[in-house]
């Protein structure tokens, strides 16, 4: 088929609501490394690679080599039998973890992972209310969406109950209109109210937080912050979920896992996207007590799957093997420069956040209103200039610029570059 041909096709045959980016959606044919090709044979340098999944390059060879020789072995196994693969990953995944998180069950998306980890602290706690930030997405489950907040990805009115959503630590727009640090973490400690006005008996099930909030646009707290929430929660009777599905894996640059940087051990953590490089995995890891405390029947038909579960190991064998995490440090400490240059270069840049490899530019207008539209006609831009990037944010007014995590100084640079073309091009 040609481009008009696959275009007509999703047109015709998938959901309408499967949306897609840029006025002529791109049609993807190939790609490697940080490479993507289209069905014309343009190329373009992949500086979102999948929202943060493929983490160590399109069709990696190492981690091709491993899936294609376990399609050959062993395919496909239900959780109902016990596989090497799946539980090498388990393994693994307990000595690299932070804290006491020692038990993995494995599923097919983040969003499962969460439905897992919000059961799992329901059940040891013996409690139904969590406690979750504004500006946050967890998934397309009823669960997830009524977790997420972000209306414009709520389907449907929240139909879980029990699930409270607080002020986020947007320093940008303070939703208490105050300025960090002097603000004393006033979004942190208003938790202690929100847990005694609108919880059941002043009890929480667990507080559910990204380190760096993804599809919220990147929203990065201040480093005192999840001490402050995290105890206020434990207070309570509450466990910590930290959602690493974008953050994990040395996305954030020098530690394998978001919340390192913070200082804080969650009771359970969840995965997904860059974990396998862009195969389709998902899991949830506890400390003993809190998984052990599941009883009764499970089951997750592709969750552990060996090719899934080999896929993940062979990449996280990539990322230290390489150096990854160190790589990330130091070309997002590159990448941080170029695009702070750049927000002195061009007002539309209100601000610029996130760390090692997660990157966002809010674009905003006069008084810090958000340039929805300038956010477009960016994105058209820099597709034009062969240049791959995401948007996301509340108000859909933040570029979010995440390669893969073995990407060099020269890459970084020609996407500065062609960022600063495309800025330019605006001619705002």
């Amino acid at each position: 088929m040609d481009k008009n041909d696959i275009l007509e096709k999703q047109k015709k045959y998938l959901f309408s609501c499967v949306s897609t980016y840029y006025d002529e959606p791109l049609v993807v044919d190939h790609a490697k490394g940080h490479l993507v090709y289209d069905a014309d044979g343009k190329e373009y340098l992949d500086f979102f690679g999948g929202i943060l999944t493929v983490s160590v390059g399109h069709c990696n060879d190492k981690v091709t080599q491993a899936i294609d020789e376990q399609t050959h072995k062993l395919q496909h196994m239900s959780t109902l039998y016990a596989n090497e693969p799946q539980v090498r990953l388990a393994e693994k995944l307990a000595r690299i973890t932070p804290g006491r998180l020692e038990k993995s069950f494995f599923t097919n998306s983040g969003t499962e992972a969460n439905e897992t980890a919000v059961l799992l602290a329901q059940i040891y706690t013996k409690c139904q209310d969590v406690i979750t930030l504004r500006h946050s997405y967890s998934g397309r489950s009823y669960l997830a969406l009524s977790l997420s907040a972000q209306s414009s990805w709520r389907l449907t009115p929240n139909v879980v109950p029990g699930v409270h959503h607080i002020a986020n630590a947007y320093c940008y727009r303070c939703p208490f209109g105050l300025t960090y640090p002097s603000c004393d973490l006033k979004c942190a400690k208003d938790a202690e109210e929100a847990i005694q006005t609108m919880t059941s008996q002043g009890r929480v099930a667990a507080f559910l937080a990204e380190p760096i909030q993804g599809v919220g646009g990147f929203i990065t707290p201040p480093k005192e912050y999840f001490k402050e929430i995290v105890g206020i929660i434990k207070k309570y009777g509450g466990l910590f979920i930290c959602d690493e599905v974008q953050t994990g894996w040395g996305r954030t640059g020098g530690k394998m896992f978001g919340i390192e940087h913070w200082g804080v051990d969650p009771d359970i953590m969840t995965f997904a996207k860059g974990m396998a490089n862009g195969v389709p995995i998902g899991a949830t890891i506890a400390t003993p007590e809190v998984a052990d405390s599941m009883q009764g029947n499970t089951i997750s038909t592709f969750g552990g799957n060996p090719v899934t579960c080999t896929a993940a190991r062979a990449t996280i064998e990539v990322i230290e093997e390489e150096n990854l995490v160190e790589n990330a440090r130091v070309m997002g400490n590159r990448l941080r420069e170029g695009l702070n240059a750049l927000k002195e270069k061009y007002p539309i840049i209100g601000d610029v956040r996130g760390m090692g490899l997660m990157q966002g530019m809010e674009l905003v207008g006069e008084k810090k209103q958000p340039d929805v539209e300038g956010s477009k006609r960016l994105m058209e831009l820099t597709k034009n200039n062969g240049l791959l990037l995401g948007k996301g944010g509340t108000y859909g007014n933040v570029i979010r610029v995440a390669p893969s995590l073995n990407v060099n100084q020269d890459e970084i640079d020609h996407a500065l570059g062609v960022l600063d073309q495309s800025f330019a091009q605006l001619g705002l």
